[in-house]
This record gives C-alpha cells, structure tokens and sequence, in this order.
C-alpha cells in the first residue's frame, strides 16, 4: 500500500516561527481534527506534547480520548458536553449550554461575522446568565475568521466585533478566561499578538495560505506521499493505457503500476491534464481506484511533497487534498 512519511524537523521548524508569532510555545494550541488533516492524529499529538505544546483542539470526544494523555487542555469542536477535567466544549447555539451537563467545562463561540457557528452578539448576555444557571464553568471565548487569508478590512472589522464580546463578558464578572480568535492565517499575518492562544492547523503542518501581498512566513511541509511499484510492462507504439484507454504510447516505453488510488484518497482529477507527481512524473490516463501508471521502474515514487502545489493542479485547496487521505495509510517518522 502507499505509505505517509511525516518530517519531524520541518514540523518542529514550523512551530517555532508560530511561536515567534505568539512569544510563548505555551499559547499555542494545536488543531488535530480530522487525523491531525491527514497526517495522524496520535503521531501529530506526540510530536506536539513532545514540542512542549499543552493545548489542542480536536472534532470529537472519540478523537479526544485518543490523545488525552498528551495535553493539559483539550478543546472539542461539536460533541455532547460532558463534565471532564481535561475537556472544555465550544457553545454554538444556546440549546447546546440547556443541554449541557452541569459542571462541564464550555467555550463560548461568538459569531463576528462568519456566520457560520456560534451565537450572536445580542445573545450573549442570556448565554452569559444561562451559563451561570446551568454551573458550567466559562474557560474560554472564541471566534472565527472569515477571511484571514485575504488583504481586506475584514480581519480588522471582525476582531472589533471580538473586542466588544471581550469587554462585556469581563464585566459580566468571568475571570481566567481565554480569548482566542487566531487561526493559521490570522497569527501568520499578525504583527502584534495579545490573546491568550492561538489555534494552528494548516500552518504548523507546513502551508501558509496567504497571497503574496503578505509578508512571507516560510513554512516546510511536514507529509510527503509515496507509492510502491505493483508491476511493470513494456508498452508498443499506439499501446493504451488503463480505463478508457486515454493514455496512448508514441514509442516504445516501459511503465509501471503504483498502489494509490482514489481509495486511497487520491484525486481522480482529468486524465487530460495529467498530474505530475514530486519526481516529476506524469501520471499516464486516469487514476484508478488502487492503481496509477508512471514511466518509471522504480521501487517507490514520491506522489506528493507539497500538498499545495498539488491543490493549484487539481483547483483545490491543501486542506482538502491532506484530509481526503486515507486513514489507514501507514506513516513514519523521518
């Protein structure tokens, strides 16, 4: 099967210039959802407590419960809140504080603009009384971006938005609370940082999604895909290749068959305009459930080694092209 390599010191290269960013490793909290985007949720979560990161944040309880020994605090994105010691809960809409267990640990989401989750603006007081009621204990505040990425007013007109929810939840009377609105974009872009932490995804697995209008933050890629050779066969000229036949030999070449896939997670994309894998390989016709075809020979074949170039080929995002992989492709440090 193809196999996953995670590079240690890139991904530790990139913590670091978040840190920079932050002044303190212990500000970071560390976005693992979705199998860490593709590259292990139990490897990454290591590799971040072994850094010396506290904090992370996760989709589910069950992901949670995977890591639980590896952090102080563990913040779940949408599950069923629980008292726990070590989760804390993101409120999206005021039924999940009624349906709440008491005790429990929450974050409250504000939604500043996005318009996505969290509540509104002129809920927040009834969630700030509602909170008290129910005896949970209020541990943080959050937000979200909408366009962090993008050289506009909007970043600036959301986060005045946040600075009004910061002053009223203090004068509500809530002490120890953390503030945090920071994702990847945010944090890479920003010059002056004074929340309490910062949630990192894409950016500490290596790719800074802001346009070059931005200064450059250098970030390494932290996975790299392979495929292992399955077979090989030597093709005549007007020969064709795999389904429909799209690839058509010129001359006589040899080719071989490598094991990802679309059941792998690998795009399908259009065989008219072939992806060029990290060695600089075309991939011949379409992409097979299992199976590509190279001109090569060789025993192994780096696919991908920067899921960003990828993205551009196939008119996605890196996002999208890392988390689509599949969760049983075996990784290793290197």
């Amino acid at each position: 099967m193809a196999y996953i390599t995670i590079n240690k010191q890139n991904f530790y290269y990139n913590l670091n210039q978040i840190a920079l960013k932050t002044g303190s490793v212990n500000k970071i909290s560390i976005v693992l959802k979705d199998n860490a985007y593709g590259h292990g949720l139990k490897l990454m979560a290591q590799l971040s407590s072994e850094f010396g990161i506290r904090h992370a944040v996760v989709r589910k309880i069950a992901e949670a419960d995977k890591i639980r020994d590896m952090f102080e605090t563990i913040l779940i994105l949408g599950d069923t809140i629980i008292k726990d010691e070590i989760y804390s809960f993101v409120i999206n809409v005021l039924e999940d504080i009624r349906q709440a267990q008491s005790g429990a640990k929450v974050e409250l989401k504000i939604d500043t603009g996005m318009h996505r989750n969290g509540i509104a603006f002129h809920e927040l007081d009834e969630a700030l009384t509602l909170i008290i009621k129910k005896d949970l204990h209020l541990t943080g505040v959050m937000t979200h971006y909408r366009s962090a990425d993008v050289l506009s007013s909007e970043l600036f007109w959301q986060q005045k938005q946040f600075e009004k929810v910061k002053q009223r939840v203090k004068e509500a009377g809530f002490k120890k609370v953390k503030f945090h609105s920071h994702n990847s974009a945010a944090i890479l872009r920003t010059k002056s940082f004074d929340e309490d932490l910062v949630r990192v995804g894409i950016g500490a697995y290596g790719y800074n999604e802001l346009s070059k209008a931005f200064d450059a933050v250098p970030l390494k890629p932290v996975l790299a895909l392979y495929a292992k050779k399955v077979s090989s066969r030597v093709l005549q000229s007007g020969n064709r290749v795999g389904y429909g036949g799209d690839f058509v030999a010129t001359e006589k070449m040899l080719v071989s068959t490598y094991d990802l896939g679309y059941g792998d997670g690998w795009h399908r994309g259009d065989s008219t305009k072939p992806y060029v894998t990290a060695e600089n390989l075309p991939i011949l016709g379409r992409v097979s459930m299992d199976f590509i075809t190279l001109a090569s020979d060789k025993e192994k074949v780096c696919v991908m080694s920067d899921a960003q170039k990828a993205a551009k080929h196939f008119g996605t995002i890196s996002y999208e092209v890392l988390t689509a992989l599949n969760t049983d492709i075996e990784k290793s440090l290197v």
